[in-house]
């Protein structure tokens, strides 16, 4: 499954991340909730892990606005983590759409049972594997293949693609691929989405990526190539 990680306790997360990975499962991470947020507009997950109390943000909150917002995202699957056994908060986060709810300190094992138990009982909400035209990109293996050929890319050069072949035929703002990026590195230059966006052109072919100039990109489909 893909699942979205989403707290701000370092060690938390790296231990549940590395625990996950080595079950199988795609991680991503959020230590807010505008990271989450953004995230959850630019990848289809079966899955979130989400912690009731963020530095940044309101785990309720998110879990509120996810369950305002159309299908399939509507429809995600939400284990909560709360470090309060308090059955009030329990059944308020129950109420507001959480799936299932783990206390804190948890057993690893026991939280991978509850996500296989949801994962039987929910649809997933997309296909794991992206196409467009020749294009083939599996989320669950991070990896790329053109026209059956593999091809090796970086993270965030992957991010970049995979929002675009969301998009496949239509065009993505600059504002928003360049939000992206912020979010998986706060620390970016003004030119960094241009680089990305150049790196791509040179693995996948320099007319694939159409440039609309002062609006964003599109992911040319293989008719209008």
């Amino acid at each position: 499954m893909r699942i979205l990680l989403v707290e701000d306790d370092p060690l938390i997360a790296e231990a549940v991340t590395r625990f996950l990975t080595q079950k199988g499962h795609v991680l991503d991470a959020a230590n807010g909730e505008r990271l989450a947020r953004q995230l959850l507009r630019e990848i289809a997950f079966d899955l979130i892990v989400l912690d009731w109390r963020l530095a940044e943000g309101d785990g309720l909150g998110l879990l509120r606005w996810l369950r305002r917002q159309p299908p399939p995202l509507q429809g995600v699957a939400v284990l909560m983590l709360t470090a309060m056994d308090a059955v009030a908060m329990r059944v308020e986060g129950l109420e507001a759409g959480a799936d299932d709810y783990l206390i804190k300190p948890f057993d690893l094992h026991e939280l991978h049972a509850r996500i296989l138990a949801l994962g039987r009982r929910k649809t997933p909400s997309c296909s794991s594997v992206m196409q467009c035209g020749d294009l083939t990109l599996d989320l669950t293996h991070r990896t790329l293949q053109v026209a059956g050929h593999p091809i090796d890319l970086p993270n965030k050069e992957r991010a970049v693609l995979e929002v675009l072949m969301r998009h496949c035929g239509k065009t993505v703002t600059r504002e928003r691929l360049h939000a992206l990026l912020y979010d998986l590195d706060g620390d970016i230059a003004s030119n960094t989405l241009e680089v990305f966006i150049s790196h791509l052109r040179k693995r996948l072919g320099s007319e694939r990526i159409q440039t609309l100039r002062g609006i964003g990109y599109r992911l040319r489909c293989p008719e209008a190539r």
